[in-house]
């Protein structure tokens, strides 16, 4: 079976990308040029950003089509996350709602690509 490891978002400028999510990840990209930024985490996951002007085949779809998700230990981290996306300016998706999975906001970074908090619904977890 092949179980991904590694995900592109393909965006307009790496270089404002990767500051986004060096603060979001609290860590540095392990690469970073004036197309292509890659962060490393301790699972062994990837997540790197492209600039869509680079890469080939041409890139045909817009952002907001998948989102990352981020599992919280508790509501009260959610909110706090939510919280802090306001006061950075960020677009909000969806302000925290609890769901059949959990306590869950959305906001979009700055390429429109959906960033997912959640809390496990307590039956999950």
């Amino acid at each position: 079976m092949h179980i991904p490891q590694f995900s592109i978002l393909y965006v307009a400028n790496p270089v404002r990308s990767a500051l986004f999510y060096r603060e979001l990840f609290q860590r540095a990209p392990v690469e970073e040029c004036p197309s292509f930024a890659m962060f490393v985490f301790d699972s062994g996951a990837r997540l790197a950003l492209w600039a869509r002007d680079q890469v080939e085949s041409v890139v045909s779809q817009e952002a907001g089509a998948m989102e990352l998700a981020f599992p919280l230990p508790d509501d009260a981290s959610v909110d706090a996350s939510f919280a802090k996306w306001q006061s950075d300016g960020l677009t909000i998706a969806q302000h925290p709602t609890r769901m059949v999975f959990g306590y869950t906001c959305v906001a979009l970074d700055p390429d429109g690509h959906r960033l997912r908090f959640y809390s496990p619904a307590p039956e999950l977890a």
